[in-house]
């Protein structure tokens, strides 16, 4: 199952050339990733995109869709699919890290954790 985000483009994330700035891309990862996992305490310690196509406009919704690649003690890989009607326009993927706030360093992650990425798994 994959969960599924709205992401507004502002005509402010459009850059000189006329498109989507590069590092926008990950803010709309980023917030469709907390509004699925707000509740985690955890960093991201990697990020990759590939950019597929250029976004023009401004003032228009994406759709970005996320689902879980693998999970382990204290990490879980998430993939992202960001997509402008039906053509995808980039693929993200990301690695998070639980973190025990109190201490700041990695934590395992906990059984209500592991349940609730589990019904977002898809294994390739």
């Amino acid at each position: 199952m994959k969960f599924t985000n709205k992401q507004y483009v502002r005509w402010d994330d459009l850059d000189a050339f006329g498109h989507v700035n590069n590092a926008k891309y990950l803010t709309y990862a980023q917030e469709a990733r907390f509004v699925m996992t707000g509740m985690f305490e955890m960093v991201v310690a990697r990020a990759e995109v590939d950019f597929v196509a250029p976004i023009y406009d401004g003032n228009i919704f994406l759709d970005v869709d996320i689902w879980v690649k693998s999970i382990g003690t204290s990490s879980f890989i998430l993939a992202y699919e960001i997509k402008n009607g039906d053509q995808v326009v980039a693929k993200i993927t990301t690695v998070q890290v639980a973190v025990d706030m109190a201490t700041k360093k990695s934590a395992p992650l906990s059984e209500e954790h592991r349940s609730f990425l589990t019904k977002y798994l898809e294994v390739e």
